[in-house]
C-alpha cells in the first residue's frame, strides 16, 4: 500500500493559515494597525482605495525594522514579542502569534519600506503569494510603511465571497476605532479613496470618543472609575436619555485590546434596569486593566474572546462601578428643600397700604321662586355630541311625532331594519387585544401585531410601485450616527427615498431629514432609523437577506400600534378590515400569531368549571 498522507508545501500552508487569520480585507487593517501600535508609533495613517480590496497601506513612525527583521517578520511563528511558553501568561501587546505578515503575504501582493530611527537607509521588500520578489535597500522614514495590494489575488473564490464596498468599509471603519479608542496617546489617520474619513490628534479619552463619534457625545458620556487590588475600570457609558435601538457604540477592552464578552455585557445592561427601555442598548466604552496572568486571550484565532480565571469577581466590580457613575451624576430624581427664588420673592412680598376687608355684593329684590322663562319639554332635550350625524338624525325622526301613532306605511321602514343583520360589534379588552363575536366562537386579535402585519405589507407594495409620498419636514431634523451606522444609511439611501424618507448628508457621519413618510409621526424618526439599522445588522448575513423586506419589517414594528393604546369602535372595525384583507392575515413577519379564536365548546367548558 503506497503512502498517501504529505507534507503540505509552505505557500499551501499560509493560505490555509490565512483563511483563520484575514477573513476579510478589515482583518488585515486590524493586523497592520495592532503592529503599528506594538512598535510604539505615535503617529498611524490609514489609507484604503475600493474597500481595501485594490490597496491597504498603513504609515507608522514607529521602531521600524532591520534588513534581516523584515525578512523574518513575514516568516510563519516569528515574533519579537515572546519567546517561551510562560510569555503567554504575561502578554501586554496587541499581536503575539507571528502569523499576520505570513498569512496576508500568502493571499495578497505585499510591500515593506521599513527603516529604523538611528539607520541612515532603509529596506524595501516586496512579497507576492509568500514568495520573496525583492529585497534592496532605499530611501524612506523612518518607521514603517506596508503596502497590501489586490487581495485574495491568488485565492479568487475568496474574493467573490466578499460584500459590497459599502459593507467591506464598513467593517474596516469598525476595526479603525476599535484599535484607536483606547491609545488616546497616538494620533491616528485614516482615508478611503483619498477622501479623508478620520483625522484623530493625540489626547484624552473622552476627546477621543468625540472625535470618532462626533460632538454630541461631549454631553452623552459620563466617566466611569473603580480601582480593587485585582484590576482597575475606567472608560465612559453613556447617560441612560441617549440609549438606542442599535448596539452601535457598546466596547470592552482589556489591557488595550478589544474583547467580545456577553457576560460583561450583562453586567453593563443589567446596571441600567428601569432606566431604559427594554429594546434600548446603553452606549459604554470600558477598559479592564488586569493582571495578565489571569487571563486567557489565546482561545480565538483573532484574539477577539478571553477567558478570566474569575468572571463573576469581574462582573460584580463592573456592575458596581457602572451603578456608582449613574448615581454620582444625578440622574435619578433627588428632592430639593430649597424654596424657588421667585415663590420666596412673592411670600415675603408685603402689600402696600391698609388690607381691605373684601365685600360680597348681594340683590335684596332677587326672588328665586319666580319664573321668568316658561319652561317647556324642549328644555330638557338632552344635547347630542357635536358631530354625531346618527343621533341627531333619530332623535329628530323621534321626536317629530313623539305622541302619534305609526301607519302601515311608517312601520314598514322599520321592519326591513330590524330584518337586517346587526353589525359586528367589538371590544377592546386592557387596551391590547380586540374581540368580537364569530360564527365558531370568539376571536382574539393582538392589535399590536395585526397592525405590524398591515403595515408591513402596506410598504411592500409601497417598495414594489411608484414609493411612498413624503411630508415636508417645516424644520429640517438633523441627526448623528456612528461611522459604521452612517455608511448603512448611505448604502440604504435609495431605498429609504422611496419609502418617503428624503435624507441629505451633512458632515462626516451626519444627515439632515428633509422629509419622512406620509403616514408616520415625526417623534418615531430616530427610533425608525435606529430599528433598520440594527435589522440590517443582524440580516445582512443572512443568505436571504432582501433589503425591501428588512426596511418594511423595521418601520412596520416601529410604527405599529403599541399595547395600552385605547381605540373606538370604527379604529377597532378598521383593523379588522385590514387584516383580513392582507395576503397572510395570521401571522406577523416575523412569524407570531395575530389571531386567535376560542371555540363556544372551550367557553362552555369554563363556564362549567
Amino acid at each position: 500500500m503506497s503512502n498517501i498522507i504529505k507534507l503540505l508545501p509552505d505557500s499551501v500552508a499560509n493560505q490555509i493559515a490565512a483563511g483563520e487569520v484575514i477573513q476579510r480585507p478589515a482583518s488585515a487593517v486590524k493586523e497592520l494597525l495592532e503592529n503599528g501600535i506594538d512598535a510604539g508609533a505615535t503617529n498611524i495613517d490609514l489609507v484604503i482605495k475600493d474597500a481595501g480590496k485594490t490597496l491597504i497601506q498603513v504609515i507608522d513612525n514607529g521602531s521600524g525594522m532591520s534588513p534581516i527583521d523584515v525578512r523574518m517578520s513575514f516568516e510563519r511563528h516569528a515574533t519579537s514579542k515572546i519567546s517561551n511558553a510562560d510569555d503567554l501568561f504575561a502578554i501586554r501587546t496587541m499581536g503575539f502569534r507571528g502569523e499576520a505578515l505570513a498569512s496576508i503575504a500568502a493571499i495578497a501582493q505585499v510591500e515593506v519600506r521599513t527603516k529604523p530611527h538611528e539607520d541612515e537607509l532603509g529596506t524595501c521588500l516586496k512579497v507576492e503569494g509568500s514568495k520573496v520578489v525583492s529585497q534592496e535597500p532605499c530611501q524612506c522614514g523612518a518607521g514603517s510603511n506596508i503596502l497590501v495590494k489586490n487581495l485574495f489575488f491568488n485565492v479568487p473564490a475568496r474574493r467573490n465571497f466578499l460584500k459590497s464596498n459599502a459593507a467591506e468599509t464598513r467593517h474596516i471603519i469598525e476595526e479603525f476605532i476599535r484599535a484607536s479608542v483606547f491609545q488616546p496617546n497616538i494620533s491616528f489617520g485614516m482615508t478611503h479613496n483619498d477622501k479623508i474619513v478620520f483625522k484623530l490628534l493625540s489626547g484624552s479619552l473622552k476627546s477621543r470618543i468625540v472625535g470618532l463619534f462626533g460632538n454630541v457625545y461631549n454631553q452623552r458620556l459620563m466617566p466611569v472609575e473603580q480601582l480593587t487590588d485585582q484590576l482597575k475600570i475606567h472608560g465612559f457609558i453613556g447617560k441612560p436619555e441617549f440609549a438606542k435601538k442599535t448596539r452601535g457604540e457598546q466596547y470592552f477592552f482589556v489591557n488595550d485590546r478589544f474583547i467580545k464578552h456577553a457576560y460583561l455585557n450583562h453586567a453593563v445592561a443589567n446596571s441600567y434596569t428601569e432606566l431604559i427601555p427594554v429594546d434600548s442598548f446603553p452606549s459604554y466604552f470600558l477598559n479592564i486593566e488586569i493582571d495578565p496572568k489571569d487571563i486567557d486571550i489565546n482561545i480565538h484565532p483573532t484574539k477577539t474572546e478571553v477567558n478570566f480565571r474569575d468572571a463573576r469577581y469581574v462582573y460584580g466590580v463592573l456592575q458596581a462601578a457602572v451603578k456608582q457613575s449613574i448615581g454620582q451624576h444625578s440622574l435619578t430624581p433627588t428632592i430639593d428643600f430649597d424654596l424657588d427664588p421667585t415663590i420666596e420673592a412673592i411670600i415675603h412680598t408685603r402689600p402696600k397700604g391698609p388690607v381691605e376687608q373684601p365685600g360680597v355684593t348681594i340683590d335684596p329684590e332677587y326672588n328665586p321662586f319666580e319664573q321668568t322663562e316658561k319652561i317647556t319639554t324642549d328644555n330638557f332635550k338632552p344635547k347630542p355630541k357635536t358631530g354625531d350625524a346618527n343621533w341627531e338624525a333619530l332623535y329628530s325622526q323621534s321626536s317629530s311625532r313623539p305622541k302619534e301613532k305609526l301607519t302601515p306605511e311608517d312601520e314598514e321602514p322599520l321592519k326591513q331594519q330590524q330584518d337586517q343583520p346587526a353589525p359586528v360589534r367589538f371590544f377592546q379588552s386592557h387596551n391590547r387585544y380586540i374581540l368580537c363575536n364569530v360564527k365558531s366562537g370568539l376571536l382574539f386579535i393582538d392589535q399590536q401585531k395585526a397592525h405590524e402585519r398591515i403595515l408591513y405589507e402596506h410598504y411592500l407594495q409601497i417598495m414594489s410601485g411608484s414609493g411612498n409620498p413624503s411630508q415636508q419636514q417645516l424644520f429640517p431634523h438633523n441627526i448623528h450616527l456612528s461611522p459604521g451606522d452612517a455608511e448603512i444609511v448611505r448604502s440604504l439611501m435609495k431605498d429609504l427615498e422611496k419609502m418617503g424618507f428624503l435624507l441629505e448628508s451633512f458632515g462626516a457621519n451626519g444627515f439632515v431629514v428633509k422629509g419622512i413618510p406620509a403616514d408616520m409621526k415625526e417623534s418615531m424618526l430616530e427610533s425608525s432609523l435606529e430599528q433598520i439599522i440594527e435589522n440590517h445588522k443582524q440580516q445582512a448575513r443572512d443568505l436571504n437577506y432582501d433589503k425591501k423586506v428588512n426596511l418594511a419589517r423595521s418601520i412596520a414594528a416601529n410604527a405599529s400600534l403599541k399595547e395600552g393604546t385605547k381605540l373606538s369602535d370604527t379604529e377597532m372595525a378598521d383593523i379588522f378590515d385590514r387584516l383580513f384583507a392582507c395576503q397572510v392575515p395570521e401571522v406577523t413577519p416575523d412569524g407570531k400569531k395575530t389571531m386567535t379564536i376560542i371555540p363556544l365548546s372551550d367557553l362552555e367548558q369554563l363556564v362549567k368549571k
